[in-house]
């Protein structure tokens, strides 16, 4: 929740200032082709959810198409708290259509809800992070329809530069 009551706090316009000052500052540093912003407007993690999460993010890419930025990535409704996919009534397709550049989706997605997601027109992209931290050969596992290693939740977020990053097996590792 913001309760600021400096420029950045009180109405959306000031809650979404500093990233909006952001995306402005690094697309005129390295070209707005080259930026890339990632929002969870109905992510409700350690006290962050908004009281109005549709219109946050519909403001949030309304205002991003001002720069020309190269994608939004945008976590799914049904994403609200971590590790848990529920059902929801919210939708991205307000942000997705409002949005002028590459729109990518994420949030729990299978092989096949994540086509679905593209066919439809709902995303241009799908992102897999969970499944492509479990599975460094992801996409061969899609294209041969093979079975996924299981992400292990416990060891997201650790120091250990192996466990949990490196140690999944692959396909040929498995065979």
């Amino acid at each position: 929740m913001n309760d600021r009551t400096d420029e950045y706090g009180g109405s959306l316009q000031n809650r979404c200032k500093f990233a909006l000052e952001v995306v402005d500052a690094v697309a005129k540093e390295i070209g707005p082709d080259r930026v890339g912003i990632r929002l969870s407007p109905f992510a409700d993690y350690m006290e962050s959810g908004d009281t109005n999460p549709e219109a946050l993010g519909l403001y949030m890419v309304e205002s991003l198409n001002k720069y020309g930025i190269l994608y939004c990535h945008m976590i799914e409704p049904r994403m609200k708290t971590v590790g848990e996919i529920a059902a929801c009534s919210h939708t991205l397709m307000p942000m997705r259509e409002a949005f002028k550049g590459t729109f990518i989706s994420a949030g729990g997605f299978t092989r096949e809800d994540g086509n679905e997601a593209v066919a439809k027109g709902r995303t241009d992209l799908v992102a897999y992070g969970r499944w492509f931290l479990a599975n460094p050969d992801l996409p061969k596992r899609f294209q041969l329809d093979a079975p996924l290693n299981k992400y292990n939740r416990s060891t997201f977020y650790t120091s250990d530069p192996v466990v949990g990053y490196t140690d999944y097996p692959s396909l040929e590792s498995t065979a």
